[in-house]
C-alpha cells in the first residue's frame, strides 16, 4: 500500500502539554506529508474560548500560505464524566470545529464512565485512546458516528488491538492519530500505516482507517466550519 499523505486530528501544542507552538507544529507536519491536522490541546472549561480564538487566528495565517487544512479543536481531558456533555457543548459553542475526548486509557486515572458519556452526548467527534472500551459502547459509537482512535502514543497504544476487535464486532469507525506532543511524535505516511498494521488491521481496514474514515470526518468538519462562517 503506497500513501503520500497523513490526516491526523489529535495533536498538542505548548498551549497545553506539547512542546511546539501551533505554527511550528503545523510547519513540521507539512514537512512530514500531512494534508490535514487537528490541533486539540487539553482543556476542561476554563480558558477554552481564549485558546480557540488564538488558534483560529493562527490557522488563518497557516492556511493562507501552506498546503494543509488545519482544524481548531480541543481534547476534553480528565473532565468528570457527568460534565462531558456540558463541556463539549461549551467547546463547540466557543468555536471548536473538532471535539476530542481523552478516553479511558489504561495508563491514566481517567474518570470511569468517560467513554460512555462521550459517545452518547452528541457533541464529540473522536474518542481518543478509549482503552478497554466495551462492546456496548462501541455499538453506540457506531450508531452515533463517533470515531474511535487507534493511537501511536506510547502507553495509550497498549489497547489498540482491543479497540480494533470491538470496532470490528460493532461496525464503529476507526481513525489513526499521533496524539503528538513533541516533534518526533508526528506521523509519516509509512509510520501511520505501520501503527495500523501493528494493531492487527487488514489492508481493507487500513485503507478505511487512514483514507475513507478521516476524509469523511474532514468533510463533516468543513461543513461545520462553513456553517459557522455563514452566520
Amino acid at each position: 500500500m503506497s500513501r503520500d499523505h497523513v490526516i491526523d486530528v489529535h495533536t498538542h501544542t505548548f498551549h497545553s502539554d506539547g512542546s511546539l507552538s501551533p505554527m511550528e507544529l503545523v510547519r513540521r507536519a507539512v514537512v512530514n506529508g500531512y494534508s490535514a491536522i487537528g490541533i486539540t490541546d487539553h482543556v476542561g472549561l476554563g480558558g477554552v474560548a481564549d485558546l480557540l480564538a488564538l488558534l483560529h487566528r493562527e490557522r488563518d495565517i497557516i492556511e493562507r500560505y501552506w498546503p494543509i487544512q488545519v482544524f481548531v479543536g480541543v481534547e476534553l481531558t480528565h473532565v468528570p464524566a457527568e460534565a462531558i456533555a456540558d463541556a463539549a457543548t461549551f467547546a463547540r459553542n466557543s468555536g471548536a470545529e473538532l471535539v476530542v475526548v481523552h478516553g479511558e486509557t489504561p495508563v491514566e486515572p481517567v474518570p470511569p464512565g468517560t467513554n460512555h458519556a462521550s459517545i452518547v452526548c452528541g457533541f464529540v467527534d473522536v474518542l481518543a485512546h478509549p482503552g478497554l472500551l466495551t462492546l456496548e459502547d462501541a455499538r453506540l459509537a457506531a450508531e452515533g458516528d463517533v470515531f474511535l482512535e487507534i493511537t501511536a502514543r506510547k502507553g495509550h497504544s497498549l489497547t489498540n488491538g482491543h479497540v480494533l476487535r470491538v470496532a470490528q464486532a460493532s461496525g464503529a469507525r476507526l481513525i489513526v492519530n499521533s496524539d503528538s506532543h513533541d516533534p518526533g511524535d508526528l506521523l509519516t505516511p509509512a509510520f501511520q500505516e505501520r501503527v495500523a498494521r501493528g494493531a492487527g488491521m487488514t489492508d481493507a481496514e487500513i485503507h478505511a482507517a487512514l483514507e475513507t474514515n478521516p476524509v469523511q470526518l474532514i468533510r463533516r468538519l468543513m461543513e461545520r466550519r462553513d456553517a459557522s462562517t455563514s452566520r
